[in-house]
């Protein structure tokens, strides 16, 4: 039974199956209706012919959404006593990003970012609260200090982006990118004496269950626009290539990130920073393809006003994006010989190429991610002294 209160205190690193909560993942199915929320509206913006205003809008907002939930993982890996009040808090902070996302139309349409402002306000501040708690119930004097930083940047840097708000419009992409920076050396700064006790497994789980949610949000919006287009435009010739390519991109998509055992590279607070602050790049682009397949559906059935091969770039280039980042944090540690660290990069080259594949280049994308697959298999197969699977 889930006691009332209970003293809020670090948990040990090498506690034995860790596993994420039914909480965590309730948590993490709220944060999808913002994920959707911004892949929307950043579907909107590219048919209308607003890419890069679109494309920035986008960043800022998955910004909020992922660094909000990124701060609430690495605190419960740390924190998380599931007492009554804990839960409480987290709810909390479930409730703000459902706000931040009924505000994500306002900010994209209307450029007031104000509403979410306010979500992410809501959630910043309760986990401000989560340290302050874990701070008075510190028993190290480190500790404590590491965990009043923590709190006092999260409420320092949530009035700095107040600035996002007031400022006028051209100056909002600098400010963002001030804040940004400002939000991620919080953590540097908070740790830098004494390290949170964060679970290397738990850690590399959350982040696992999280990319299979936006993945699936993927397939969930691709699914949704195709079955538009042949419903309303009879389409069917034209939308499956789309359908087979975006299939292919998101199966490989799974399989490379969950080939390698990430957790491997979590030894330290150093490289835990660097494997979590990269994956902004990996959520983001994994939910840029789910928009990009919507895009190339309305471009297929003639309503996006851009080209075949702006809407072929729209899935190609995030693909890309997504098969090197996870090359770039840790697919490449685990790799031996030439041959098998060149697979991701030349297969992330190579869906980049299909961009100019016209009507195809989505179904020909697929088929390079699927082919990486099926190398990464074979060379693995060949070399079994490697440590990763396949790819």
């Amino acid at each position: 039974m889930t006691q009332p209160f209970l003293p809020l205190t670090a948990r040990s690193r090498e506690e034995s199956h860790r596993a994420a909560t039914p909480l965590e993942l309730f948590f993490d199915l709220c944060f999808v209706v913002a994920v959707a929320q911004a892949g929307a509206e950043l579907v909107h913006a590219v048919a209308e012919g607003h890419t890069g205003e679109g494309i920035l809008n986008y960043a800022m907002v998955f910004f909020a959404i992922w660094w909000a939930w990124m701060n609430f993982t690495w605190f419960a890996s740390a924190y998380d006593n599931d007492d009554v009040l804990y839960r409480v808090v987290t709810l909390v902070q479930i409730a703000g990003v459902l706000v931040l996302a009924a505000g994500v139309s306002r900010a994209f349409q209307e450029h007031d970012f104000l509403v979410v402002y306010l979500g992410y306000l809501v959630m910043r501040l309760a986990l401000a609260f989560q340290w302050l708690r874990a701070a008075h119930h510190a028993t190290d004097p480190a500790e404590r200090t590491m965990c009043r930083r923590y709190a006092g940047g999260v409420v320092a840097v949530q009035i700095g982006w107040l600035a996002l708000v007031l400022a006028p419009e051209p100056a909002r992409g600098w400010i963002f990118l001030v804040m940004a920076l400002a939000e991620m050396a919080v953590p540097v700064y908070a740790e830098k004496d004494a390290p949170s006790t964060w679970h290397p497994h738990h850690i590399a789980e959350r982040y696992g269950l999280f990319t299979i949610i936006v993945l699936g949000e993927t397939v969930a919006a691709a699914t949704v626009a195709v079955k538009s287009g042949v419903v309303e435009n009879d389409a069917l010739g034209e939308l499956l290539p789309i359908a087979v390519g975006g299939l292919l991109l998101v199966f490989a998509a799974w399989w490379i990130y969950f080939v390698v055992p990430a957790h491997d590279r979590l030894t330290s607070s150093r490289q835990g920073f660097l494997w979590g602050y990269g994956h902004y790049v990996i959520f983001a682009s994994a939910a840029a393809v789910g928009a990009g397949l919507e895009i190339a559906v309305e471009q297929a059935v003639g309503e996006a006003h851009l080209s075949t091969l702006a809407a072929s770039a729209a899935v190609t280039i995030p693909a890309a994006v997504f098969l090197l980042s996870v090359w770039l944090l840790h697919a490449r540690y685990f790799k031996i010989g030439i041959a098998q660290q060149l697979v991701l990069p030349v297969a992330s080259l190579a869906i980049l190429l299909c961009t100019f594949a016209g009507s195809w280049a989505v179904l020909a994308a697929g088929l390079v991610a699927a082919a990486t697959v099926a190398t990464g298999v074979t060379l693995t197969a060949r070399n079994p002294a490697t440590r990763a699977r396949a790819v």
